[in-house]
Order: structure tokens, then sequence, then C-alpha cells
């Protein structure tokens, strides 16, 4: 099971002005927790609430077909090729980078277990893009189109070059190479993949993006490349059980938000730095800044107050960026709560050679890299005590699909408890739908003259 040890942001660890009174504000805010958590599992399954993917750990129907689709394409592709940009493709990218072998797209197919490589094209960069496209063979790449509302400017653009492609090389069999994951009943993508006969997977309803990739947004690509999506499932169900709990002395996810809330509200500490020390969580760290920017960065509460409200996530890698943001960290502003993310377990055990013992190196010999990852973590965790920064440690036992999927659930969960507690939607996304209607207006999209004409103002000033 996930841990979570936030010892080091009481007073008695690095002091008052910069610490809490944990016991005292847990028994503070024991019923406003309580009170939460019950609001939050009551409304789940209330229509407009956004809280669906809540219960997405329940939904064998989409877990079976998504295995079904997955065998039946088995050994027809070697690559397969997501398109989407955000929630879309964030989810999807951290739990591959997790869970596949190191350098996965690398491996010889033996290597592979027969599965395919598989590429997230989350941007619209046309180098980029171009370059991938002309490296793989398209006659053996599965393409998996992902956007809820099927017009996501970005995903379709990269669609539609990527269907012109298709099509040349694969005449009328391109729509085999084809799958959709979209609205169930409305959009440009549904309307397309009625008309052209793509397979398709649903993005189901009061689903956010951020929110989306417990369902076959995330789960389709993981299953399409051999990861058990079964063993993730159990994992979200598992963890849903604990985060149910409305005592706060035993809801990881309850502590980890109001521990950020308080240090935001009381410490003005309103940056979050995740720093995962393992290599395979990197992207999980990218997947956090989605969830918790989008989440809290809003302009108005639910009263209508002006508030200006959101905690800056910031990414970090353990080791990597002890040497390039800790200076920051520990002599700089203290305004940010650190979050450490540490595997108790690696899947290798690396032994250093015992070589050069006459030189200054030579202390290393004998040990293991694993030894050398841990004491980086914890003379990282140390050195920030002793300059009175707090600091919180998340333990997963293992990379495996059921801890990766406890881990994932445990933050969205949280992401939720702490939109209630400033009182925010956590949900929505005004400010990233503003930037939508002007990418629209300035391409020519009808209905966007009057926005279109703004942008033009604003860029001649």
């Amino acid at each position: 099971m996930l841990e979570f040890n936030y010892k080091n942001i009481q007073q008695e660890v690095i002091g008052e002005e910069n610490g809490l009174n944990i016991s005292e504000e847990f028994a503070n805010y024991a019923s406003k927790i309580e009170q939460i958590i019950t609001d939050l599992n009551q409304k789940k399954d209330k229509p407009g609430q956004w809280l669906q993917w809540m219960n997405l750990g329940y939904s064998e129907e989409t877990v079976w077909y998504v295995k079904e689709y997955a065998a039946m394409v088995e050994g027809r592709f070697d690559n397969v090729l997501i398109l989407g940009i955000g929630g879309s493709a964030l989810g999807g990218a951290a739990l591959c980078e997790a869970l596949l072998k190191p350098y996965w797209n690398l491996l010889s197919v033996s290597d592979r277990g027969n599965y395919p490589r598989i590429f997230f094209l989350d941007n619209i960069d046309p180098d980029q893009m171009d370059a991938l496209l002309n490296t793989l063979d398209l006659k053996r790449t599965l393409v998996n189109v992902i956007t809820k509302s099927g017009s996501t400017a970005e995903t379709m653009a990269q669609f539609m070059v990527i269907k012109d492609r298709l099509q040349q090389v694969l005449g009328d069999d391109y729509r085999k190479a084809i799958v959709a994951t979209t609205d169930a009943e409305i959009g440009v993508l549904r309307q397309l993949s009625n008309e052209e006969g793509y397979k398709t997977f649903t993005v189901p309803d009061d689903v956010g993006g951020r929110f989306s990739v417990f369902s076959a947004v995330g789960l389709l690509p993981l299953a399409l490349v051999g990861i058990d999506i079964d063993e993730i499932v159990e994992g979200i169900k598992n963890m849903d059980l604990i985060l149910k709990n409305t005592d706060i002395n035993k809801n990881i996810a309850a502590q980890n938000a109001l521990i950020h809330y308080l240090m935001d509200k009381k410490k003005n500490k309103n940056l979050s730095v995740i720093m995962p020390y393992s290599s395979r969580l990197k992207y999980v760290a990218d997947w956090y800044v989605q969830l918790w920017a989008e989440s809290l960065g809003k302009e108005y509460d639910k009263n209508g107050n002006k508030v200006n409200n959101g905690i800056t996530p910031i990414k970090a890698l353990g080791v990597t960026d002890i040497h390039s943001q800790t200076q920051l960290y520990t002599e700089g502003p203290n305004d940010k709560l650190i979050t450490f993310i540490r595997v108790d377990e690696f899947d290798t055990k690396l032994e250093i050679p015992k070589i050069y013992e006459y030189t200054g190196i030579g202390y290393l010999g004998g040990k293991t890299i694993n030894e050398l990852m841990s004491a980086e973590a914890d003379s990282t965790m140390v050195a920030l005590c002793d300059y009175k920064r707090p600091n919180v440690t998340v333990s997963i036992p293992k990379i495996t699909p059921y801890y990766m999927g406890q881990l994932l659930y445990m933050y969205e969960v949280e992401a939720a408890i702490i939109g209630e507690l400033y009182n925010i939607d956590a949900f929505n996304e005004p400010g990233v739908e503003q930037i939508k209607n002007y990418t629209y207006a300035l391409m020519e999209r009808v209905g966007y003259e009057d926005s279109a004409h703004h942008v033009k103002e604003i860029k001649e000033l």
C-alpha cells in the first residue's frame, strides 16, 4: 500500500514560522474534511458534477471491450501512435513510461514480448510530427485518435495529416488502422467514425480530460502494449475504498490536500514541487502538473468572488534535479512545498564494482546504485529540513500496474478535496477555453469572427 509521510512539515521539525501543528490542524478540519469526502461520494453518480472519474475503477464493461479489441489486433501492428493533447495523452504516457520496460521502443520485438512500440504525438511541432511520420512504417501502424469533443484543433489537425498519409499507403484499408476515442454521440470525430467506419471507444460523460486516464483514453493504449489493466483497476478499487474513509487521520489524500491548502493559506507557500526518485515516474510529474494547474488555477470561487486561486505545480526528477533545482529550493524563497515520490523496491539491483579503491571514488565500490539513489533522496530531505523547507514523501512499494493505479487515483481524489477546501470548481477550465476560442478564430473557423477581430486588435497594439 502507498504510504504518506508528513513529519517534515511539522513545527517541531522546521519551526513555527514555516511548519504546521499538524495534530491541531487535523482536529480543526476534521469535520470539514468529513463533509467534503461524504459530499464527493454522494455526488459522484449525479449528472453534471464531473465526478464520474470516481467510478471508472468499477467500469468492467470498458475493461472488457478494451481487452477484446487489444486481443483482436494483437500481432497486426508494429507501432501504436497516440494522437491527443493534455489529458488525452499525459496519463497514458505516464503509465507507459512507468510500466513498460525502459527504452521500450528501442527493444527488439522479442524483448517487447511481440507487442508494438508506442508513440505519443502530443504536440503539433511540424518538424517533430513530420519526422515521426517519415520514420514509422504507416502500413504497420495503428493510430488511436483521442478527443472528447471531436473538435480539438491540435488533435484533429494531426489526424487530418495522418489520415491522408494512411490513405495514400493503405487505400480503403486505412479505416482498419484507425481507432477513435471520443464522445458517445456528438462531435466531428464521432460523425467521421460513423461515416468512415472506424472502431470507436467512448470518453464517458462528466469526465474531464485530466481525470480520464482510467477510461478508455488511458486503458486502450496500455492494453495495446500488453500492460495489465486488470491490475491497474484492482489498485484503483482498493485505493477508492481507503479514500472513502472520512477520518482525516486515515485518509492520505485528505491529509495531503489539507497540508497543501494550509501551506498556501497560512505559510504563503503556493508552489508545489513534485520530485519522483525514479526515471520511470518522470512523466507522472508531467501528468500531476496538468492536474494541479487546470484544477486549481481559477479566477473566481463558487460564490463568484474574484480569488485568482492557484498553487503552481513544478516538476522535478530525483536525482537529476538535485544538480539543477535544489540550490533554489534550499536557499531561495521559502515559498514551496516539496513532494518526494520514492520507490521502496526497484526491479533491478545494480552493484558498483570495487575498482579505483586507491582514489577518491573508491568508497562507492561494493555498494549499489540503489543505495546511492536512496542516499541522495535522504540527503535532499535532510538538507531541506536544515533550511526549514517543508517537504512530504509518498512511498510506493514497487512500480507495478496495481500501485500505479493507486498513485494516480490518490492524486485525483486529492485534487477534488483541495478544490473544495478552496471553494472553487476544480473541474472546469475557462482560461483554456478562451485560448481555444482565439485559436479557432485565427484559423478562420466560422462563428468566431468577433474573437478574431479582438485578437488582431491586441496583436497590433
